[in-house]
Order: structure tokens, then C-alpha cells, then sequence
């Protein structure tokens, strides 16, 4: 029997290099998808990839109870990068065990054991984490979940604070939500979130693993409610491409963290990747390419769309078209007759998180491809 996990798609890819990756007949697609935001810097990054080799040749393997300077440097690499106030890194595996981290810290450094998240979100697939995923398809195999967890609509202030009480742990939301249809939360839902949590003694956790890293324009896109959470989770692109997740923790949270370990967390190799990816969004300045290239895009999208479509939104290089016709068929198109690879975000949405080091000719051809695809809907 072969995997499971996924479905598999039509073409077999044996290649990338930058924006592009080519399949096993030779053919190029430009990828609009970066692999669900997995790989910031582009296919085979000659600075990831001459960490990587480095790092290599000295030492693949040795678990996190020992010293190794490679992860050393990761932390204080993405110390650095944190949020302000949120310097204390605990590293894993992926974005859903970052999650599960920051729920278990939250509930030993509170003593509570609710947690309260939103409607359309997606948190991940493991078990603390999918209890606080939304949509019914993910959920429905593996029930009873966590039973203390309660929704509220995104963006809605006064459901939010209502469901902030004494009994609360955590509010975990997405500042863009991904899968969920590419949802920006209102500057207004992200402070109330804030305020509330303050008031009951909750922790907040912005899960900013598709968020953050750049993509929106920011290095993490809370910062434009100017406020400060608790915990940020981050994962996909942080080591452009290898598994990894990162929790990052306010000194109360880390204080209180209980006995939380990961066998592979801050694998040496992986830590050479990451440390390289973040110097480098930094270096070259990639949030503000991304948040230029992002406005370009959709201005783009709505000259070529115009009213054909429902809507675009998003910010930077996270950007989500809403269609009448179905999101699946039109990425199956896009990959079929323009080889150009996109996600979707729900029935309707056109999902693009193209890498960040895109230009405007790439822009231009992905939306090209998408108005040619939905004039032949």
C-alpha cells in the first residue's frame, strides 16, 4: 500500500528551482502555492541549502538535552526575531505541535482548562490542536475531542469578551485566518482579544504559523494591532522547506511550562536550515518585498477580475480570490492548461502564497492565468 495521507495530484515533481518547480516530463509550473507558505526563499535556496550540506558534514544528529551551536544560534536567531517580550523558544516539529505546546503551556501557567477560538479556523490536525479546528470534516473521525473548548464568530468583539471568563486558559485565533477562506481579523477583534484575556488572566495566542515569517508585509501580522500576546506559534516557511515548528513565550508562560519536551525538536540539520531562512527574510528585507509585491497582486487581480469575481483580500503575499465557481476546479485548471500552482481556502476561495522573493513578472503571469482560467469557466 502507498501513503495515505494525501490525495495525490496528476503531475509527480522532480525539481524546483526559485519560483518554479518541474515535474517529471520536464514541465515548469510557477508556484503560487509555496507549498502551503513552506518555502519563503524559493526552491533549492543556495544559502539553506550550503547551511544544510554544512551542517551535514559535521553532525546530523544529537538530541536537544546537549549543546550544539547550530540550534543555539536558531534561538537566539528567533529570539531576535520574536515579538517584543516573547524571547523564551521552544522548538518541534511542525506548526501543529507548536500549537500543542502553546495550549499545554497555557493551561500549566493558568491552572484553567477552557480554551476559546473561532469559527473557520485551522489549528491543526493533531488532537489538542484539531479541538480548537473548526470545520466538521477534519474533526468527525476522531471525536470526543477536548470537550472545554467554545467558538465564537470571527470578528465579533462582544462574543469574544463574553466568552473570556474565569475559566479560560487561552483565546487562539489566526490574525489571518488560512484555510478558513483567507480572512483578515479587524484591528478591533485582535485588541478585544487582548483586553480580555488581560482581564481573566488567559493567555492569547496568535497562531501565526501561515501568518508569519514575512508573508503579510510584517514580520508577524499582529503587529498591526499594536498589541503584544502571549504566545506566538510559527512553523512552514521557518526552515524554507524542512519540518519545524517554533512556540515563542512570554517569560510567565515559559515560567510555568511543566514537563513538555520534543525527541527531534531542534534537529541540528533542521536548526542549520531555519537560522539560514531567517537571516536571510531579514537580510534581504522580505517583509516589506512581500507587502509591496502583495498590494501589486491584488491590484492586479482586480484589474483582470473585476466583477467577475466575489471579492480579493489578504495582505502582503497572502491573498485570497472568491469566485462563483468552484475553487477546486479552478486551481485543477490553473495547474493544467497555465502550470500555475495555487490552493484553495474553502469551496470558493483561490488560495496564492507564492514565495516572497516573487516579482512583478510572476505576479503578472498568475494573474493572467487565473483570468484566462475563469473566462473559460
Amino acid at each position: 500500500m502507498s501513503g495515505f495521507t494525501y490525495s495525490q495530484k496528476s503531475m509527480e515533481i522532480a525539481g524546483g528551482e526559485g519560483v518554479y518547480l518541474t515535474d517529471s516530463e520536464g514541465v515548469e509550473y510557477l508556484d503560487f502555492g509555496a507549498n502551503y507558505a513552506c518555502t519563503p526563499l524559493g526552491h533549492d535556496h543556495e544559502t539553506v541549502q550550503s547551511a544544510v550540506a554544512d551542517q551535514l558534514d559535521d553532525l546530523t544528529f544529537v538530541q536537544a538535552v546537549y549543546p550544539v551551536e547550530t540550534r543555539q544560534r536558531l534561538h537566539e536567531t528567533l529570539a531576535a526575531a520574536a515579538p517584543a517580550d516573547l524571547d523564551n523558544v521552544w522548538v518541534c516539529n511542525s506548526g501543529t505541535e507548536a500549537n500543542e505546546a502553546a495550549l499545554k503551556f497555557a493551561r500549566s501557567a493558568t491552572g484553567n482548562t477552557k480554551f476559546v477560538a473561532a469559527t473557520h479556523a485551522f489549528h491543526g490536525r493533531t488532537m489538542g490542536s484539531l479541538s480548537l479546528t473548526w470545520k466538521d470534516k477534519y474533526r468527525s473521525h476522531y471525536e470526543p475531542l477536548l470537550d472545554e473548548t467554545e467558538f465564537v464568530p470571527y470578528n465579533d468583539s462582544e462574543a469574544l469578551s463574553e466568552a473570556v471568563d474565569d475559566d479560560t486558559a487561552a483565546v487562539i485565533l489566526e490574525p489571518i485566518q488560512g484555510a478558513g477562506g483567507i480572512n483578515p481579523a479587524t484591528v478591533e477583534f485582535l485588541q478585544t482579544a487582548r483586553e480580555a484575556t488581560e482581564e481573566m488572566g488567559a493567555a492569547l495566542v496568535f497562531d501565526e504559523v501561515q501568518t508569519g515569517l514575512g508573508r503579510t508585509g510584517r514580520m508577524w501580522n499582529h503587529e498591526r494591532a499594536d498589541i503584544v500576546p502571549d504566545i506566538v506559534t510559527s512553523a512552514k516557511g521557518l526552515a524554507n522547506g524542512l519540518p519545524i515548528g517554533a512556540t515563542l513565550c512570554r517569560d510567565w508562560i515559559a515560567a510555568a511550562y511543566g514537563n513538555h519536551a520534543s525527541t527531534f525538536g531542534g534537529s541540528p540539520v533542521v536548526a542549520a536550515a531555519a537560522e539560514a531562512t531567517l537571516s536571510t527574510i531579514h537580510d534581504e528585507r522580505l517583509p516589506a518585498h512581500a507587502g509591496e509585491m502583495g498590494t501589486y497582486l491584488r491590484e492586479r487581480l482586480e484589474r483582470e477580475l473585476g466583477d467577475s469575481v466575489r471579492d480579493v483580500r489578504g495582505e502582503g503575499l497572502m491573498v485570497g480570490v472568491e469566485i462563483e465557481e468552484s475553487a477546486a476546479d479552478a486551481v485543477a485548471a490553473l495547474a493544467h492548461d497555465e502550470h500555475v500552482l495555487a490552493l484553495t481556502a474553502g469551496k470558493h476561495v483561490v488560495r496564492f502564497l507564492p514565495p516572497l522573493v516573487v516579482d512583478e513578472g510572476h505576479v503578472d503571469r498568475a494573474a493572467n492565468a487565473l483570468a484566462a482560467v475563469l473566462r473559460k469557466e
